[in-house]
């Protein structure tokens, strides 16, 4: 028996030289569908970061782990032979007395909270039909660290840079002064001006109205004295209101 094997037909000689080329064409084709980005798991994306809203009013903003609230408990509340009209809450920019500038709203990064209230107050004994005869607005400021002694180092330098000022387009004059025996530190600022009707025309006479600004350890609160319809505020009123304040804050923070 003859050991010689005869040569393959032509046809099967093509198909044994196909058979390398399908197999390239396989390994080519898988390589190309593992680096195909449509078959691979989206990425991804990337964190984002929400940009820190800025308050139009000037004033800062605590840090989550700084902030504090402040209940209406800490606020004065006027006996009610005094009361015209229950408090109310207030905007801090509404309620913060104005002069040359913005000489109360310098409480910077290390306010921690804040927050106004309003009250209308009447004369004892006064019926209830009477004129009310003035408003008194309450802010209180809470910081951190030494920041509440820092405020008031801040306002008297600003005060004290601002002796006159324009009161409804009338001239007013300032007059700042201790005011000993209320909280840890006190302010007490006198403002005069030439009274007016209320049609804005000069009476002849002096109106007269007052500021307060007590710290008590951390916290600091601004009493604003405002006449009714631009009068003269009762600075009686005023002192009652600004001694019992600074207990009633000093009793919120122990």
């Amino acid at each position: 028996m003859s050991r010689y094997a005869p040569p393959p037909p032509a046809r099967m000689r093509n198909l044994l030289a196909l058979v390398p080329l399908l197999g390239t064409i396989a390994v080519a084709t898988a390589c190309t569908a593992t680096s195909d980005p449509s078959d691979s798991a989206s990425p991804t994306p990337a964190p984002t970061t929400a940009a820190a809203a800025v308050d139009p009013t000037g004033s800062p903003s605590p840090s989550a782990s700084t902030q504090a609230t402040i209940p209406t408990s800490a606020f004065v509340e006027l006996p009610p032979e005094l009361q015209k009209s229950p408090r109310r809450a207030t905007s801090v920019e509404q309620a913060l007395p104005k002069l040359c500038g913005n000489e109360f709203g310098t409480g910077g990064r290390q306010v921690t909270a804040s927050a106004a209230m309003t009250v209308t107050y009447k004369k004892a004994g006064d019926n209830e039909g009477n004129t009310p005869q003035g408003m008194i607005h309450q802010t209180i400021f809470t910081f951190d660290g030494d920041g509440a002694s820092a405020y008031l180092g801040r306002l008297r330098t600003a005060v004290a840079a601002c002796p006159s000022y324009s009161h409804s387009g009338n001239p007013a004059t300032v007059k700042t002064q201790a005011l000993p025996g209320v909280g840890d530190e006190a302010l007490l600022l006198t403002r005069n001006w030439p009274e007016t009707s209320l049609n804005g025309e000069r009476t002849g006479g002096n109106a007269t109205s007052q500021i307060a600004v007590a710290r008590v350890d951390n916290a600091v609160t601004v009493f604003d004295d405002q006449g009714w319809e631009g009068t003269s505020g009762n600075s009686t009123i005023l002192d009652r209101v600004v001694r019992d304040g600074a207990k009633t804050l000093d009793a919120w923070q122990r």
